[in-house]
């Protein structure tokens, strides 16, 4: 295989080189004073352990984004592999994102049931990200799950692998 150099001002190229990173998946949620919000977004990282940080990166452009601010609490679920239609919902605008799944609650917030982890957390900083926001939550809560497989981002698509249990 040969390799291309590629101009990084070229957004169509930096998102396909952005792309060849897999990433897993994430729908992030919030209630605020008009109810239940979310987004999906699949750029969720562990920041610290003591404090228990973790960090996402929602586009600016979020209809949820405001709520987030507010509210000063989301809660961020790990998606599993046969999770892919809430991932699409949550990336849709103008339907009703909470519909066709199961949700719980923990401490307030909607999770996900049959996600891989659930972490709720509150806001503990937000910093310039260009075109996106980085918010960073500090985990309150948390719930995990075992027995599924990941749902993964990988060149512009969805993919799955077989963790062997």
């Amino acid at each position: 295989m040969i390799s291309i150099d590629h101009d990084p001002r070229d957004a169509r190229q930096l998102r396909d080189a952005f792309g060849a990173f897999a990433t897993g998946v994430t729908v992030v949620t919030a209630v605020g004073a008009d109810g239940r919000v979310g987004l999906t977004a699949n750029s969720l990282t562990s920041v610290s352990l003591d404090p228990p940080l973790l960090l996402f990166c929602p586009a600016r452009s979020a209809s949820a984004l405001p709520t987030l601010r507010t509210a000063r609490r989301f809660a961020v679920n790990v998606l599993a592999a046969d999770q892919a239609h809430v991932a699409d919902r949550f990336a849709r605008r103008g339907i009703d994102r909470f519909a066709d799944a199961t949700w719980d609650d923990l401490n307030g917030l909607p999770v996900l049931a049959g996600a891989l982890a659930s972490f709720v957390c509150t806001l503990d900083a937000e910093h310039d990200g260009g075109d996106h926001v980085i918010v960073v939550g500090r985990v309150a809560a948390m719930r995990s799950h075992d027995g599924s497989d990941p749902l993964l981002y990988f060149r512009g698509a969805y993919r799955r692998i077989h963790v062997p249990t």
